[in-house]
């Protein structure tokens, strides 16, 4: 029989692409929705991208409950817990983004460990292994943890960082057979599965239909949302994944240089990116003044620091493809499922 794997909140972009891989490898799944509204929505998502047939369920379960977890796991083998509650927790706000995230993550790791999961893998996020400030030169790997306590540092990369180390703190303390791999992604694109949930594809989407006027001077360590679903279960398999941290964070792109792909390649359809620098300084200001949302980014401006995912090519013969394919195969895919409308020519005069 099939190994079955559960990842949690299969409605969500990174999650459902997990779904979709672990169904191509033969898996049999189970995911986790938040109601039974959800499953038909979910079955349709996966459908654009694997046959589930009869090897995909479902089971109702909310990572700000208790309720329905113990049923999720129940025999299960392997646990990728992707999903994090963050919506509806405002930037300003930490302690609506940390408890929800750690205390689901802890919600997962007790019914796992109480069902005798083999291993739990953990979505995190490259912001809890990155210096409080990225203008600071250099390379780091997993062996650097986010200081939570930084005043500077934002609600977001507060909760991540805050998060895992929970995961952590609760495995050291239990003796089961039970495992934990955690996995930390930079920025994620790629191509869609449904319109209905497009994660952090919407800067694509902006630059496409022109809402991004101009482009700050911020890097993104760009992963492919299919070689992350890919290192999940890599280090789902993998003997030497146990107990490790991995970075997955991909090649380091200027959006500057996303925005100037975009337009040599895409023809008409990229009539409306923009290529027009905006100045550190108006950025700053417009957080300051204009639009509290860019405060999170202004610690990006001009980053130099970067990541390494040395540890997952050497234990998981990992290697993601290049950021400029993912950018480009993220844009055509927009197009395609009309999150994007498509322009000629004549239609721009």
């Amino acid at each position: 029989m099939p190994e079955t794997v559960l990842v949690t909140g299969g409605s969500g972009y990174i999650a459902g692409w997990c779904v979709v891989e672990l169904l191509r490898r033969g898996y049999r799944m189970r995911t986790t929705v938040r109601g039974h509204s959800k499953e038909q929505v979910v079955r349709e998502t996966v459908a654009a991208g694997a046959d589930a047939g009869d090897r995909l369920e479902f089971a109702v379960a909310d990572l700000t409950s208790d309720d329905g977890w113990d049923a999720a796991v129940e025999g299960v083998d392997h646990v990728l817990h992707v999903a994090s509650p963050l919506g509806g927790a405002v930037a300003d706000d930490s302690d609506a983004m940390i408890a929800p995230a750690r205390d689901g993550a802890l919600r997962v790791l007790r019914a796992a460990t109480a069902a005798g999961v083999r291993r739990v893998v953990m979505t995190s996020a490259a912001n809890a292994a990155s210096p409080s400030s990225y203008a600071e030169e250099g390379v780091t790997d997993e062996t650097l943890w986010t200081d939570p306590d930084d005043p500077t540092l934002i609600p977001y990369r507060r909760s991540k960082t805050l998060a895992e180390r929970a995961a952590w703190d609760f495995m050291a303390s239990c003796d089961g057979p039970t495992e934990l791999t955690t996995i930390l992604p930079g920025a994620v694109l790629g191509p869609i599965l449904t319109t209905g949930t497009i994660g952090s594809v919407g800067i694509v989407q902006r630059m496409l239909t022109g809402a991004l006027r101009g482009v700050p001077r911020i890097g993104l360590e760009i992963v492919d949302v299919r070689d992350l679903a890919d290192v999940h279960i890599r280090a789902m398999t993998s003997p030497a994944a146990a107990g490790e941290r991995f970075l997955a964070t991909g090649e380091f792109t200027w959006m500057l240089d996303m925005a100037r792909a975009l337009r040599e390649e895409l023809g008409p359809d990229a009539d409306r990116v923009s290529t027009r620098r905006i100045p550190d300084v108006a950025v700053r200001l417009a957080a300051r003044f204009r639009d509290p949302s860019l405060r999170d980014i202004t610690p990006a401006l001009g980053r130099r620091n970067r990541h390494t995912t040395a540890k997952a090519d050497r234990l998981l013969d990992w290697r993601p493809r290049p950021a400029r394919e993912t950018v480009l195969d993220c844009a055509r895919s927009l197009l395609a499922h009309g999150a994007v409308p498509h322009r000629t020519r004549s239609a721009t005069g």
